[in-house]
């Protein structure tokens, strides 16, 4: 019963996306490892970027220095 945990920034991601990470990567699953797609769990995490920190600042931080 493979679980794969993919971690993203909150930026508005849609749920269409979210559907389509899920089903690209059980299927990768499948495809790659002979995985059963009934037992293959996929978790999305949506981070803040306020808690999301790169080279020892927020992404929020960056993201900014950057506009």
């Amino acid at each position: 019963m493979p679980l794969v945990n993919i971690r993203i920034t909150r930026d508005g991601v849609t749920a269409e996306q979210k559907a389509r990470l899920i089903k690209g990567v059980t299927d990768l699953l499948v495809d790659v490892l002979g995985k059963n797609p009934a037992t293959t769990m996929v978790l999305i995490d949506e981070v803040d970027t306020d808690n999301w920190g790169i080279g020892g600042e927020t992404v929020t931080r960056r993201r900014q220095e950057k506009a």
